[in-house]
């Protein structure tokens, strides 16, 4: 673009004719193919005259939970259907004050829970690298729109391993920022202790000045911290220095991990070790707690969240109510799906009078020492490395039939959700099965910085996939 080889516009028509030959994935629920066209012609003559932001010709799509003023935004539900936003998240107009184009928005699990795509009103996404296996969730559709290369990179929300796992079955790269470090502002909730909005990339350097462009300080969200944003894009050109790195030997011995998943950690780990890093076992043995008390406290939020969606003030409202109460139980029971009705009641029920002490007062008791023994380990190491998800991609049906097996998609990843820390998905993994795998990392609080600039030297040195 810079040399006029290309233009905005040229690149915008490009990933329209692939989303429309790809429609059969089901990726994008809207596409914004004339409003992204104008503002792509606007844009290119902003770049001949040198006025243009940082993210000129970065075309985007964004997940369905995610605000962007005077368009349609449902978490793909049913009781959402038809709602148009009356503002933008922070996350996103930040992207396009630097002139990012949004070219629609994603297919996701219905309110953000599920962890294959499988849970949304409106049709599974399917994987783009075999499309009779899942693309994980629930950002499913925002990492296959990049996997398909549909457009340049996506925002997604990460609540237990939104993210990465997604990142993971895809083969890309997929970044869940500390919590507090970028707004929430415009996300809709799924558990507002745990959410967090980050990018799905092809490569890390685009990770890095996308977080580079929405992190900070946001009047909007009171969760957010104060600190400084780093120059992400610009700390990523260091050189990496020899690091101090822990690997969980509870996941590696974990029962359920895939033996391939297995030797390539361990091969990293190899070689890691002959580059001249320090790389040792740490023990976490409260892996099998993880899980339960990830769905004990976010199933809690989500119950209170999701009580504002009860047919009167917006959203869908059920033809058959008759009354007050019968708006509620009839709106409410056809417009959230069943996976989203079972979080309710599981989180009505752990707050309940009677079982709050033993479920949830327990839970953040629980989530407290789980925190505790993770920071003590990044006390004595820089990174923690364990793998993103337990194997590759499953077909779809797999796991549907038994819930807890489908939650136990995301036993590695719910850590970084509970602790607050920073965790990244590096697509360095290829099963005999032809489909990719992730390889993670979690950093201290708010050392993104590290976690980029090392996740780039890895991804160089093992090589992706």
């Amino acid at each position: 673009m810079s040399n006029g080889n290309l233009t905005v516009e040229q690149l915008v028509a490009d990933y329209l004719t692939k989303i429309e030959k790809n429609k059969h994935l089901n990726i994008f629920l809207e596409v914004f193919a004339q409003e992204a066209l104008e503002k792509a012609k606007a844009l290119d003559i902003r770049i001949k005259n040198g006025s243009a932001g940082k993210l000129a010709g970065m075309v985007i799509g964004i997940k369905d939970n995610l605000c962007y003023k005077d368009h349609k935004v449902s978490a793909s539900s049913k009781i959402l259907d038809g709602f148009v936003s009356l503002f933008t998240a922070t996350a996103v107009e930040r992207l396009l004050n630097e002139d990012a184009i949004v070219i629609g928005r994603c297919n996701c699990d219905e309110f953000a829970m599920g962890s294959s795509n499988e849970n949304s009103a409106f049709g599974n996404v399917l994987n783009p690298l075999n499309t009779a296996y899942v693309p994980g969730g629930s950002s499913g559709g925002a990492a296959a729109a990049v996997a398909a290369d549909l457009c340049l990179a996506t925002l997604g929300t990460d609540t237990g391993g939104s993210i990465r796992q997604p990142a993971s079955l895809c083969g890309i790269v997929g970044l869940k920022p500390t919590y507090g470090r970028v707004s929430r502002y415009g996300a809709i909730a799924y558990a507002s202790s745990f959410d967090q909005i980050g990018p799905l990339t092809k490569n890390v350097a685009d990770a890095a000045l996308i977080m580079e462009v929405m992190s900070g300080k946001d009047g909007m969200d009171g969760t957010l911290s104060s600190r400084p944003v780093p120059k992400y894009s610009e700390e990523l050109q260091q050189a990496v220095k020899p690091l101090r790195i822990a690997y969980l030997s509870d996941c590696l011995e974990k029962d359920g991990l895939d033996p391939e998943v297995k030797a390539r950690s361990l091969g990293v780990i190899e070689t890691l070790k002959k580059a001249g890093h320090v790389v040792e076992p740490a023990s976490f043995p409260y892996l099998d707690y993880l899980v339960p008390v990830y769905y004990v406290l976010t199933t809690a939020e989500a119950s209170s969240n999701l009580s504002r969606y009860q047919g009167l003030n917006f959203g869908y409202r059920s033809p058959n109510a008759s009354d007050l109460d019968s708006t509620f139980r009839k709106s409410r029971s056809e417009g959230f799906g069943k996976e989203v009705q079972r979080r309710i009641m599981l989180g009505t029920f752990v707050l309940s009078s009677g079982y709050y002490d033993a479920y949830y007062s327990k839970g953040q008791k629980v989530r407290r020492l789980l925190r505790d023994k993770t920071e003590a380990i990044l006390k004595d190491y820089d990174l923690i490395l364990l793998p993103t998800t337990p194997g590759t991609a499953f077909k779809f049906g797999e796991n549907t039939a038994d819930p807890i097996k489908m939650y136990l998609e995301d036993i590695f990843t719910v850590q970084a959700n509970i602790t607050g820390l920073p965790a990244i998905s590096l697509p360095v993994g290829k099963h005999s099965n032809g489909l990719p795998f992730g390889l993670q990392l979690m950093a201290r609080r708010f050392e993104e910085s590290k976690l980029l600039a090392f996740s780039k030297y890895l991804v160089n040195l093992v090589g992706e996939n």
